[in-house]
């Protein structure tokens, strides 16, 4: 709304074209169609507290306004970023108010996950007897940054990224509201949908600032990017967007699709992410994918670590893609992973079992005495190098923790453990 001293035109464009339906929230439709879980709410008449999650740009601010002119109930603005305990207790103390003459109030908190948790407590007992609809918005996973007690009182809805559809949706709004057509080609069109990365705010500052151009000749890509400041990706290192970028890395090696492990490896890099933290990963996944499919996989990915450390940025990064590409490439197993994991918990299981008395060394007379070392047979006395002694602890039935798959050079592991395996069963015979 504009003051006496506003002009319509002094209001930034995203303002100008804010929804003032929620029909016209653009992207959102598996939230607030008639059937999904606003849409249901809104045809009962009744509210319920939710968490908006999603990310910059989706509509979270405008939907929580829209829903609170809809159920004809206060609309209670508040910042996780700029309000404290005392501003709280204020809002509280006027919706229970409110509430004694028979209005409703919606508390919408922008970064609900910025408050600490003893102030996440202190909304309990107002969402719990109805004094406030709460509608929390956030950019932050839920069950990681909110109270177990809040979430289980909100209902969390997930709002998307604003697709293609909903950007060009919003594209044609603003030259409508412009009164002329943007100057930009096809292509410039999509790059700046991509530019944008589904945040409907920074598409129509955009739009705005490409208004200030003359409307002839029409821009192509190219002159699109000397024309606009390109917006650095949306990634935070210490966040959720790090986590599942990282997930996406690990889990296109493991499925050896190496052209998706390079652009999610990409997008990490281009977010700022530390280039060493990839490559600790990239050689955690040697040891724990590859393993002994490829026993050089190790070698490159403590290899590509050490050029890194040696180049820095920009030229150590070259390393980095060298071995991402080498790992996609390789073939994969987790065998000694899995050998790892059964025989930690059989450890555990077994507790303090003692080493068979014949593989244990007797530097001592009294030890040598009361059977250390007995019995012990030297495998090089052998012919064939190998004694097919028993070396679990008495009273253990043997087991086979690692078992090699049928790729790369674990192959070959097999041939070999089925050839010690065939000696052993042969000298137990005789």
């Amino acid at each position: 709304m504009t003051t006496l001293f506003e002009r319509e035109g002094d209001r930034p464009l995203a303002e100008r074209l804010r929804p003032r339906a929620l029909e016209e929230v653009v992207g959102q439709g598996h939230l607030l169609a008639p059937g999904a879980p606003l849409g249901r709410m809104l045809a009962a008449g009744r509210l319920a507290s939710v968490i908006l999650w999603g990310p910059p740009g989706c509509g979270k601010t405008t939907i929580a306004r829209l829903l609170a002119e809809r159920t004809d109930l206060e609309f209670e603005p508040l910042s996780a970023v700029f309000s404290g305990v005392a501003d709280l207790r204020k809002v509280f103390d006027a919706a229970r108010k409110r509430r004694e003459i028979g209005r409703g109030t919606l508390l919408f908190v922008d970064e609900i996950h910025r408050f600490n948790r003893a102030q996440q407590d202190g909304f309990l007992p107002y969402v719990e007897d109805g004094t406030v609809v709460l509608v929390g918005a956030t950019t932050e996973n839920p069950s990681f940054e909110l109270n177990g007690a809040l979430l289980s009182r909100c209902q969390v809805l997930v709002l998307h990224r604003l697709d293609d559809a909903a950007q060009d949706s919003l594209l044609a709004r603003a030259e409508a509201a412009l009164g002329r057509p943007l100057p930009l080609d096809a292509d410039a069109r999509a790059a700046v949908r991509a530019m944008a990365d589904g945040d409907g705010r920074y598409l129509l500052n955009l739009a705005e600032e490409l208004a200030l151009l003359p409307p002839e000749p029409a821009l192509d890509s190219a002159a699109l990017a000397q024309a606009v400041q390109r917006r650095a990706p949306a990634y935070d290192k210490d966040r959720e967007g790090h986590y599942n970028l990282i997930s996406a890395l690990h889990k296109s090696l493991r499925g050896s699709d190496t052209d998706a492990a390079l652009y999610w490896m990409a997008r990490m890099l281009a977010g700022g992410e530390d280039p060493l933290f990839i490559a600790r990963r990239l050689t955690r996944f040697a040891v724990e994918d590859v393993g002994l499919a490829d026993p050089n996989a190790m070698v490159q990915a403590v290899a590509a670590w050490d050029v890194y450390e040696r180049l820095g940025s920009p030229e150590g990064e070259l390393a980095l893609v060298q071995l991402a590409i080498y790992l996609g490439t390789a073939p994969k197993s987790n065998a000694a992973y899995k050998a790892y994991g059964a025989v930690m918990r059989t450890a555990r299981e077994t507790g303090s079992l003692m080493p068979p008395m014949h593989i244990l060394n007797a530097p001592t007379r009294m030890m040598k005495d009361i059977g250390y070392g007995k019995g012990y047979q030297y495998d090089h006395d052998s012919a064939d190098g190998f004694s097919g002694q028993n070396y679990f602890p008495d009273g253990m039935k043997r087991q086979r923790f690692y078992s090699p798959v049928e790729r790369g050079f674990e192959r070959e592991v097999k041939k070999r453990l089925e050839y010690w395996d065939r000696l052993r069963d042969k000298k137990s015979e005789g």
